[in-house]
């Protein structure tokens, strides 16, 4: 029995004051009264909950600012943008000069039903962060794949910097090879100057040393400009995780647009997505400033690592049956012929850049020395054909 029928009871058939059920049920005699009052007028109908909504609220945000509000979501959904409370917020900031609290904004989304609220997750605060202290301090830089219209994979090339979050180059080719890498990395050189250090995973564009501790081209472009360059652990991509979140930011986008039928439409498009991120978007970890505005912030790190000379190395092999040694140079393979009858001899091999010294592992004899041809597979022995004659030095 509720305690507005209680009450009725109490005065309508027992016949007991209003005062009196009042101070006994710890109520207001005003209270009692309404009640009274109320079934005398309207029945039944006065036990009946009523609602304590008030019948008006000067602080409720107006309907135009929530209409706002909603049209800004769906804006920003449609074209594959964040469309967080605080990314909303942003932009009337930015074209009126004022805007709802973020927490109004995310209210109006819940209640919407936009958003469904979450429970509550770790603080902010106790997460230790990792971010450069200046621009150009450390760029990320690495490999996504994405699809043309009719189903072909594309692999597209981002680099990131660490501190501004700018998207310094994004290229898309059919496949990366290890000197596109190098050509990437000199176009944004010439826009943005150059990096202080570059950071990347293990890929074999990347890194040689998972192959014979040799050096790929970006390694060695790096070395000479003083560049320090760093990888992250094997199967740890959280190392380079702020251009890993890049990718999902950039291919939520990607997905809204028309699907490119060329791999030039598909740069076109990467253009306009990057300059939409690094002069409009507002970036949460920049305080709600765009990456643009937080590369031009501060001054530029500028290279201070040792200088690392073109390619000097020195490794073994075995001469295989062709009578022939590999030698991988600017990420290109190149076989150098020694003879057949040297073969399965464990030799020594000298490089320094350009210049090959191949020597007896045993013996120390010089088995050949030569210039090596980049622009050939095979290194000539420069002898005439015809059955194999006994060695001699070179």
């Amino acid at each position: 029995m509720s305690m507005a029928k209680l009450v009725i009871m109490a005065v309508k058939v027992e016949g007991r004051s209003k005062s009196e059920v009042a101070r006994d049920y710890k109520i207001s005699r005003y209270w009692v009264h309404q009640l009274v009052r109320r079934f005398e007028e309207e029945g039944e109908a006065a036990l009946v909950p009523r609602s304590r909504r008030p019948r008006s609220s000067p602080h409720a945000v107006p309907a135009v600012v929530e209409e706002e509000i909603v049209r800004l979501r769906k804006r920003l959904s449609d074209r594959g943008l964040d469309a967080g409370a605080q990314t909303i917020a942003a932009h009337p900031e930015r074209s009126h000069g004022s805007t709802p609290a973020v927490s109004t904004i995310w209210r109006v989304l819940v209640r919407r039903g936009f958003v469904t609220p979450q429970p509550q997750k770790r603080p902010k605060s106790s997460l230790h962060r990792f971010c450069a202290d200046q621009p150009n301090e450390r760029w990320q830089m690495d490999v996504t794949h994405w699809q043309l219209a009719d189903g072909t994979g594309v692999e597209i090339l981002n680099v990131v910097d660490d501190h501004s979050r700018l998207n310094v180059a994004a290229d898309a080719r059919a496949i990366t090879l290890a000197a596109d890498v190098v050509t990437t990395f000199r176009n944004a050189c010439a826009r943005h100057g150059i990096p202080a250090s570059v950071l990347s995973d293990n890929a074999a564009i990347f890194t040689g040393r998972t192959r014979g501790n040799g050096r790929v081209a970006i390694e060695i472009e790096l070395g000479l400009l003083r560049v320090r360059f760093h990888h992250s652990r094997a199967y740890h991509p959280q190392t380079c995780g702020k251009v890993e979140r890049f990718h999902q930011t950039q291919k939520k986008w990607l997905a809204k647009q028309k699907p490119p039928t060329t791999i030039k439409a598909l740069q076109t498009q990467l253009g306009r997505f990057a300059r939409y991120y690094n002069t409009q978007r507002p970036h949460r970890a920049l305080h709600r400033h765009t990456p643009a505005e937080a590369f031009a912030a501060r001054p530029k790190a500028i290279p201070n690592g040792p200088l690392i000379d073109p390619h000097y190395r020195v490794r073994t092999d075995t001469i295989d049956t062709t009578g022939c040694i590999t030698l991988r140079h600017n990420s290109r393979l190149h076989h150098i012929g020694l003879g057949r009858l040297l073969a399965g001899t464990k030799v020594t091999v000298l490089i320094a850049d350009l210049q090959i010294r191949v020597l007896d592992a045993n013996t120390g004899q010089l088995l050949r020395g030569l210039t090596l041809d980049p622009t050939r597979d095979y290194q000539k022995r420069g002898v005439k054909p015809g059955p194999p004659k006994k060695p001699q030095m070179q």
